[in-house]
């Protein structure tokens, strides 16, 4: 029996996505790719187990204020009985051909040189989902490309010197962070590597304090609060377990990233997102993205694109602190009635 896979209708939402945000589609970049992860049939009971959107097609759409008007995502590569070596693998290879079509090769060289501790690093045993990949498109094509790669405490050694004097300090002052993957960025400028860490300790935001003037950007600490004071309803103290805290060494300087995965917070305000527009209303241009965003993710049948799992806000020594929001499709929902058996725990954040 012929069957139509579920990257039928994934490729028809991202190029449907492309023209309400007047981006290239990145159904012309990656149809192999998105062909290969998505070759089941739509609502597959086996797309529920996966590390990125557990219980739903590991597919992300991602705002970030700090591109407004560009579409990006990020995906689990491969099917979901693929092992983590092989993710990796694929990851890394649709990253390569990307960066050496876009950006040529001195970018393809920076990632080489920077991949390669985490290219071979272990065997399929010894890796969960081994990696995810991301992409961001605007009107000119591929605006960047990154891999994440699962990276615990046995690959803090192989930070580039710059980072690593970031996270020295950030980790002595909150004993309760763990390292849990590394994010490589190319995009038509530069190159840059992240290193993301869960907090496995409860976190009082104004404690960030002396971590963000030692990083050269205390003065950001009043729009971080703001920012969340306004969204989770006056929250400022995050439970152990629901913050990932993300840094990296830019060409402008230290990056700092607070990601609050909402599911772990027990009392997200019902009218969250009203409640993030009205914290925008100063950023007109962030605001009016935000709603082009959410229209180009909501299904034609439907009112809404889906419900977001991550809050982000990045701090750098220039300009306010950038809002970003990691959504969960709605139309990519596996059927509830396959999740009991299907839907694996998230190693990743375990």
């Amino acid at each position: 029996m012929r069957y139509e896979p579920l990257s039928t209708r994934v490729k028809e939402r991202l190029s449907s996505a492309a023209q309400s945000l007047r981006t290239a589609n990145p159904t012309s970049f990656m149809q192999r790719m998105l062909d290969e992860t998505f070759a089941l049939p739509d609502n597959h009971p086996a797309y529920a187990r996966n590390h990125l959107q557990p219980g739903a097609a590991p597919l992300e759409p991602t705002f970030a204020g700090a591109r407004p008007g560009t579409l990006a995502f990020s995906l689990e590569p491969l099917g979901p009985e693929a092992g983590g070596s092989d993710r990796r693998d694929a990851a890394t290879h649709e990253m390569r051909r990307l960066v050496r079509g876009a950006f040529g090769g001195e970018a393809l060289g920076w990632f080489d040189r920077s991949s390669e501790a985490y290219r071979g690093f272990a065997g399929g045993g010894a890796l969960n989902y081994g990696a995810f990949f991301g992409s961001s498109f605007d009107r000119d094509g591929l605006q960047s490309a990154n891999v994440v790669y699962e990276a615990g405490e046995n690959r803090m050694g192989d930070l580039p010197s710059q980072l690593s004097a970031l996270v020295g300090p950030v980790m002595a002052a909150l004993p309760g962070l763990r390292p849990v993957f590394t994010t490589l960025i190319a995009n038509r400028s530069h190159g840059q590597q992240k290193m993301t860490f869960l907090l496995t300790s409860m976190l009082r935001v104004s404690d960030l304090q002396p971590i963000l003037t030692e990083l050269g950007l205390g003065r950001q600490l009043s729009g971080i609060l703001q920012l969340l004071g306004v969204t989770l309803g006056g929250r400022f103290d995050l439970p152990a377990g629901s913050t990932l805290i993300a840094l990296s060494q830019s060409p402008e300087g230290p990056e700092f990233e607070l990601q609050v995965m909402l599911d772990a917070i027990p009392d997200v305000p019902a009218n969250f997102l009203q409640l993030l527009t009205l914290g925008l209303t100063e950023r007109p241009r962030e605001l009016t993205a935000l709603e082009r965003f959410m229209g180009a993710f909501t299904p034609a049948d439907g009112v809404w694109p889906g419900r977001f799992s991550i809050l982000g806000i990045k701090v750098t020594r220039v300009g306010r602190p950038k809002v970003s929001l990691f959504l969960r499709p709605v139309e990519f929902e596996v059927d509830a009635q396959a999740l009991a058996s299907q839907l694996a725990p998230n190693p990743a954040f375990a």
